[in-house]
């Protein structure tokens, strides 16, 4: 996956907003909230950052092509960075960003979700 194909799928869950920020990096919020980045790879290799579990951060964390997210893991967050962006995970990516944006839209109030048209019973995991 590229920078456009990630901004592309990131584009496509309701309600959220894009901005470029810390470095040049492309940021996806929900309702304000960050739920995905690109970005912040230390080189100029691609790198994803999203939200996780806890099963699937301890899961990642130790897994060939994913790292702790720099920042936010050593603030106790349980965000991964996907560093393998040859194509090989792409599935994989797509469904863990989904998680993402599904984990912070859950967070945010249900009025906040009704707001910006938020389902999240009959969201779609592209």
């Amino acid at each position: 996956m590229n920078y456009d194909e990630f901004n592309h799928f990131c584009g496509s869950f309701v309600g959220t907003s894009h901005v470029v920020q810390w470095g040049n990096s492309d940021v996806w919020k929900v309702g304000d909230k960050v739920f995905a980045v690109g970005g912040w790879s230390g080189n100029s290799q691609a790198a994803f950052t999203f939200k996780t579990s806890n099963l699937n951060y301890e899961f990642l964390s130790h897994y060939d092509g994913y790292r702790p997210a720099p920042y936010f893991a050593s603030r106790g967050m349980k965000w991964i960075q996907q560093t393998e962006t040859s194509g090989e995970l792409d599935d994989d990516l797509k469904y863990y960003l989904s998680e993402s944006y599904r984990i912070v839209a859950s967070g945010l109030s249900k009025r906040k979700q009704q707001e910006l048209g938020i389902s999240l019973s009959n969201q779609p995991c592209s």
